[in-house]
């Protein structure tokens, strides 16, 4: 298994030794937030793209894509009803898959809950149809540049928009193109029905990308949920994507966080058959 950090843990520092710490702290990996890059992502550039690669070959990390997508923009949102703001959306999404295939990256997860919130006397089924059209018109404009959208279902107290492990299966499948698949992450699977190794059980078939936290908002193992049942159950559908982490709290601090959370998904997946 590849293990990746999500970069934002160090965004106080510059891009190139945040890079370096994460390299030496022993990720394989980096997961971008744009917001990291640009204060305002709308302004992101080839440029940014090529710094990202170049300081990630430099230190011999590998660039897994970008998450955080629409995090910290404004106008930009998945199931509007404005045709401007979903043509603004679109285009920003094909501009930072393009933007991810020059980083030799692969991933872009699509999770931004504030951006697909339904709007007020907007269904659900409304505003489905809306985003699976945007998404559909998205991928054809990515296809054959190696990079896919990873739609990440939220807990309900995020977003009511895709708020369930089957809400994203459905949007898709719905989509129906290489270029989109399923994104699962631990602590939002917290809030699944039956638990979170059971929709991991129940939805791999679709799922492209994982994130590796806890329910409370740290790092993997460092929460009440079992990483080494996880990994077990990870393993066992034969996943082969990176596992990223993405912890919202720091605890102790940004880098002693770093470094434990490696050690637990190392220590979980250490006795696991090759």
């Amino acid at each position: 298994m590849k293990f990746a950090l999500c970069n934002e843990i160090f965004r106080n520092l510059p891009l190139e030794d945040a890079f370096q710490k994460i390299a030496d702290i022993g990720y394989q990996g980096v997961e971008i937030a744009p917001f990291t890059l640009q204060s305002n992502p709308l302004n992101l550039s080839e440029s940014d793209a090529d710094r990202c690669r170049t300081a990630a070959e430099k230190v011999g990390l590998e660039v897994v894509g970008l998450h955080w997508l629409m995090a910290e923009t404004e106008g930009l949102h998945l199931t509007h009803t404005d045709p401007s703001i979903l043509d603004a959306t679109k285009d920003y999404l094909i501009h930072l898959g393009k933007l991810t295939a020059r980083m030799n990256g692969s991933i872009l997860v699509l999770g931004s809950p504030q951006q697909r919130n339904l709007l007020p006397g907007v269904s659900y089924e409304e505003a489905f149809e809306r985003a699976v059209s945007l998404m559909k018109e998205v991928c054809l404009e990515i296809e054959g540049d190696g990079v896919a959208f990873a739609i990440e279902p939220l807990a309900k107290v995020e977003t009511d928009f895709l708020s369930s492990c089957e809400q994203g299966r459905d949007f898709v499948r719905a989509v129906n193109h290489p270029a989109c698949g399923l994104h699962l992450d631990i602590k939002a699977m917290t809030a699944e029905p039956h638990g979170v190794c059971h929709a991991i059980s129940k939805y791999n078939a679709d799922c492209i990308h994982f994130h590796a936290n806890d329910s409370n908002l740290r790092g993997p193992g460092q929460g009440p949920t079992d990483i080494n049942e996880v990994a077990r159950t990870l393993h066992s559908t034969s996943y082969q994507g990176w596992v990223s982490v993405e912890a919202f709290d720091y605890f102790p601090n940004p880098e002693e966080c770093a470094h434990i959370s490696l050690e637990n998904l190392r220590q979980a997946f250490a006795d696991l058959p090759s």
